[in-house]
């Protein structure tokens, strides 16, 4: 390892000591401790680390961590001043001759990742090369296992939509997240309809990063915080990779992901294609999927660089529908009544990126991304009811139409981000800001009558949709957070943002008999500040106490905004629901054999919108449904994560294998404070309040527990998932409905088992089997589309894969 000159003058008093971790082959490690005396950073990403408010003089550097030898390095460091280091050690934390590798799969960001300030905040970020799961269908149980209060909704089977959420919010395509890939937006609109229909496909994914509601700050909606993929990169050392997995499975699943990456100059690029096709675990339930993505970066100049990117998704789901409580319990639950319903949402999304380094204190970063996107479903009415078969009218015994729904999506936008470190008071404190315009357009085309047939396909069989709906989105935001560091181990965190939301809807939301449109025109202007602050204490060298208190906001929808009948009527002064997240945690590490992050948090989530019935205004008898913010949710309880190196703490012999245990638990108590109702009795209207109710689909609690065994090329690791009953609706109804669209989801555990097995620096063998032991449950009832009633999870599966990296 070596050294570069020391760079830049400060006013502050302290030194600031950054730079760069590499392995062997010149690729940045990621997550290896850096040490400077008491203080401690961890490498992000990049392999780069800073350090603040150092002393000056004579100081040792020592860059540590689990399975590596620490290596350590002489240095001066000077008052005032920034000291860059370029650092290399021997040994890569991935692969080593004869020795046991199990780096950490999981862990907590430093307090600066990129231009994202996590100091203060509940963050995870998850490095799924060091996972044993079945990404090949995006198992989200086994890969979000270990943060803990990761709710799933498995309804799926193709493994296309991730449909994840904490803290008791609802999982429905992870919409209660600000969804990103690489930073920028990827569902339909953030403010207007926040559903993530595309998620990359894991085999693709290098990192995923989570911000709880602090995230908020710095990335506005919605009350998860933030989810972002970081795709793979083309390797830095090497002109030309290519990589392959191919992996079969049951129910005739298939598999291809093929790359392609490496660096020639100053120009480095990265593509990949997949494509799974397979049958399904129920009946009904085909999928053909493919992903393609290529991106490409070129170092202009030594501080400026450019890259250019495109993802873009294909697929067609067979939709097999729900089930009735009876079917589920008492027949064959990979039945299905429904052989005519799919669904497809092609998607593309480019964008461009620009990167400059002002110094080795300030970063600039501009991303610019637009989407184009379909949401396209052809099917039988949820009307149509599950005890029905699908192939005939009930009335008349013949063929029925399907319908069409379509959606189209036209985003574009633009976020300009700055990090810089300046000195002050004697220390060096940390600022981001950010600027953010964007432009979101949907036309939704929806109740259009379809042909008889059984395929895909949007072939309209009358002249025009039943509804024809156009929304405009226009958002303008600015924020701004900053990193107070308060002697060697304190930081304060505050932090602003102020959103401009601009909605507008136009068009018809029925046909008369005549052929006249009943038209509707809605707008909505609002102006939205959020703030809030975090508090990072090192309380050891590897371990911290966090707080974090921060605003947080879920905008009105374009479904608030469209009634579901003519008569229904949206409240002129509906308006977004809003609240607050706050969190205190204690997190850390200790000698490489523990890690821990324990934290209990409150989420209060104000003015939630619902409908009530109410008179029509100047009318004592006639009443009408009233779309309105109708109450308020609290949620708190308690997470927790640990994970012990059970034979590293016993014998300290390192050369030994791994066997890692670990649990991650939640328990959520997620109840209305307040949910106003109305109810008509004769010609009255009685009012209630559904206060003290658990929250639907918030569980009380979530755990999952496992291991993993690992030794040279070899991993296994074994976990099962425990989750609690949830009430499918606000009413806390018990006993089902005929349709099955309410009524107690049972809880339930499933277990899994996944292997892995690395050899010859080229090969790799992976192989899972899911829900080993076949169990029957369900985690979600659906009111509509594609069916009402019980969607099941899949029972047993298993998939085994054959990769080689050239």
């Amino acid at each position: 390892m070596h050294t570069l000159p020391a760079s830049g003058d400060e006013t502050g008093k302290g030194a600031t000591l950054t730079g760069t971790v590499l392995d062997r082959t010149g690729q940045p490690v990621e997550g290896v401790l850096v040490t400077v005396g008491d203080r401690t950073a961890v490498t992000d990403a990049r392999g780069a680390f800073r350090l603040y408010g150092l002393p000056a003089g004579e100081a040792t550097v020592t860059v540590s961590g689990l399975s590596i030898r620490p290596v350590t390095q002489a240095v001066t460091l000077q008052s005032g001043q920034v000291q860059s280091l370029k650092l290399s050690i021997e040994e890569a934390v991935r692969e080593l001759a004869g020795v046991t590798v199990a780096a950490k799969s999981v862990r907590y960001a430093p307090e600066v990742d990129g231009t994202t300030i996590t100091a203060g905040k509940k963050n995870e970020v998850i490095q799924l090369d060091k996972l044993d799961a079945n990404l090949v269908v995006n198992s989200a149980r086994q890969v979000f296992a270990k943060v803990p209060g990761v709710t799933v909704w498995e309804s799926d089977g193709s493994g296309q939509q991730i449909n994840v959420a904490t803290r008791g919010l609802s999982p429905n395509r992870s919409w209660e997240f600000n969804t990103r890939q690489n930073g920028y937006d990827i569902s339909s609109d953030p403010f207007g309809y926040p559903e993530a229909y595309y998620n990359p496909p894991l085999e693709a994914v290098e990192r995923i990063q989570i911000i709880r509601g602090g995230g908020s700050l710095q990335y506005g909606p919605q009350f998860g915080g933030l989810l972002n993929y970081e795709l793979k990169r083309g390797p830095r050392d090497k002109k030309i990779e290519f990589e392959t997995s191919n992996s079969v499975g049951n129910n005739g699943l298939l598999s291809s992901y093929n790359s392609l990456g490496g660096t020639v100059g100053k120009v480095s690029y990265f593509g990949y294609y997949q494509q799974r096709v397979g049958g399904g675990w129920r009946d009904n339930s085909e999928f053909n999927i493919r992903n393609v993505h290529g991106n490409v970066q070129f170092q202009a100049t030594s501080r400026l660089r450019l890259g250019a990117e495109i993802s873009h998704l294909y697929y067609e789901i067979q939709q097999p529908g729900g089930l009735t409580d009876a079917q589920f319990y008492q027949g064959n639950v990979r039945n299905s009544s429904r052989s005519r319903n799919w669904f497809s949402t092609p998607w593309t999304i480019p964008a461009f990126t620009a990167d400059y380094q002002f110094s080795d204190r300030t970063r600039l970063s501009l991303k610019t991304f637009g989407l184009l996107g379909e949401r396209n479903s052809i099917g039988l009415a949820s009307s149509v009811g599950v005890d029905r078969p699908d192939a005939v009218n009930p009335a008349t015994g013949q063929p029925a139409n399907r319908q069409i729904d379509r959606d189209r999506y036209r985003n574009l936008g633009s976020e300009l981000r700055l990090l810089t470190d300046y000195g002050l008071l004697g220390q060096q404190h940390t600022l981001a800001a950010g600027l953010r315009v964007a432009a979101a357009n949907m036309s939704r085309y929806q109740q259009g009558r379809g042909d008889t047939g059984a395929d895909f396909n949007l072939n309209l069989q009358a002249p025009r949709f039943g509804r024809d709906l156009s929304f405009r989105t226009r958002n303008y935001a600015a924020f701004v957070e900053n990193i107070f560091r308060v002697g060697s181990r304190l930081t304060f965190t505050p932090g602003a943002r102020l959103e401009f939301i601009d909605n507008e809807g136009r068009g018809y939301l029925s046909l008369n008999a005549n052929g006249t449109e009943n038209q509707i025109r809605q707008d909505s202007r609002r102006r939205v500040l959020l703030y809030g602050a975090g508090a990072e204490l090192r309380v050891t060298d590897q371990t911290n106490l966090y707080a974090n208190y921060s605003r947080a906001f879920r905008p009105v929808t374009f479904g608030d905004l469209t009634p579901p009948a003519t008569s229904d009527v949206i409240d002129p002064d509906l308006k977004d629901a809003r609240g607050f997240n706050a969190e205190v945690g204690y997190r850390g590490s200790w000698g490489n054999v523990l890690t821990f992050d324990v934290d209990g948090f409150w989420l209060r989530y104000d003015d939630r919108i619902g409908t009530i019935r109410r008179f029509v205004p100047g009318s004592t008898t006639q009443t009408q449904q009233f779309r309105t913010n109708i109450g308020t949710s609290v949620h708190k309880g308690v997470e927790a994560y640990v994970e012990l190196d059970l034979v590293h703490a016993i014998t300290q012999n390192f050369d030994l294998p791994h066997f890692d245990v670990f649990a991650s638990m939640a328990f959520v108590d997620a109840r209305y404070t307040q949910l106003r109702t109305t109810t008509l009795a004769g010609s009255n209207l009685q009012e209630g309040d559904l206060k003290n109710n658990r929250v639907e689909y918030a569980p009380k609690y979530t755990h999952r527990f496992g291991g993993t065994f690992a030794h040279q090329g070899f991993s296994a690791t074994a976990q099962l998932t425990r989750v609690s009953a949830v009430f499918a609706d606000a009413n806390n109804t018990v006993a089902p409905n005929a349709t099955a669209t309410t009524g107690r989801v049972p809880g339930y555990s499933v277990t899994d088992l996944s292997a892995t097995y690395r050899f010859a620096k080229r090969f790799t063998l992976r192989g899972g089997i899911n829900n080993v032991f076949d169990k029957n449950y369900f985690t979600r009832r659906s009111g509509g589309y594609p069916g009402p009633g019980i969607l099941p999870a899949d029972g047993r599966t298993w998939f085994a894969s054959v990769g080689v990296k050239l």
